[in-house]
């Protein structure tokens, strides 16, 4: 898919934002339907082919996430070459079996299903972008520290802002009727040298993550949340949350890989 020539997706000056009456809740049921049925699926249905209305409607929600300094640090490349999908794929299956071997004790999935994923999209972003965040610009022994502190926290907005993006754009293959998965595991400088040359991708750009959706190959199945006590306090951090190494040890080891791969209603 290429930008056309006569874009003129940008929105005019002064355009009005638009919400619903404040205490309203039919836009934020309608929401909350979507963001509840967003299930990962790691098998698709091969033989589905993505209308391109649907591409464009996906990167549109994708385009209005927000982002540190309103920067706009991602870019998308949609994938529809199934012999690029394949090699990406068995760069996956091949660290598949890298963790296996190295006895990582992970719960890796399987991912030879990215080779048939109807919707396949790479997110990338151009990290130079942390230049336009909160950094001090001149390294000196007086402000090492300080420049530390800065560009990592410049880094974390980096993230933050295309992981927004990247939710948005699975928010809204979700409202179309597909199910999602966020291959996340392309941290490592293998995956982006087997990537880059795959597609195009300059040295200068990084690929955070793949993007894929389609309808399942199977009745997909919703997966454990932990409950609101859990994750949300108020007037201050609740210190029962605060768990203790050996408690985190041992949510790792029992019940990590029931919660990654089980239907909420088999977790015990």
């Amino acid at each position: 898919m290429k930008a056309s020539d006569n874009d003129n997706s940008e929105e005019p000056i002064g355009q009005a934002v638009e919400l619903p009456e404040i205490g309203s809740r039919e836009s934020y049921d309608t929401l909350m339907e979507v963001v509840r049925n967003r299930v990962t699926v790691r098998k698709f249905d091969a033989d589905f082919i993505v209308p391109e209305s649907h591409f464009e409607l996906i990167l549109e929600a994708a385009r209005h996430a927000p982002s540190g300094a309103n920067a706009q640090p991602w870019h998308f490349i949609v994938v529809e070459d199934s012999e690029i999908k394949q090699r990406i794929a068995d760069y996956f299956v091949a660290e598949q079996r890298f963790r296996a071997k190295a006895k990582m004790k992970f719960p890796t999935p399987d991912y030879r299903g990215l080779a048939t994923a109807p919707g396949f999209i790479v997110v990338c972003s151009d990290l130079r972008w942390v230049e336009a965040f909160p950094v001090m610009k001149e390294e000196s022994p007086d402000n090492a520290e300080l420049n530390r502190m800065y560009r990592e926290n410049a880094e974390r907005i980096l993230i933050q802002s295309v992981a927004a993006s990247t939710m948005c754009a699975h928010l809204a293959a979700a409202s179309l009727g597909y199910c999602v998965w966020w291959v996340t595991a392309i941290g490592q400088e293998n995956a982006q040298k087997a990537m880059r040359p795959l597609l195009g991708i300059p040295d200068e750009i990084s690929v955070l993550d793949i993007f894929l959706f389609g309808p399942p190959a199977q009745e997909p199945y919703k997966r454990w949340k932990k409950s609101m006590s859990e994750i949300a306090s108020r007037g201050e951090f609740d210190p029962a949350q605060c768990l203790t190494r050996d408690e985190i040890t041992e949510w790792i080891k029992k019940r990590r890989h029931k919660v990654m791969f089980r239907d909420a209603s088999r977790i015990d």
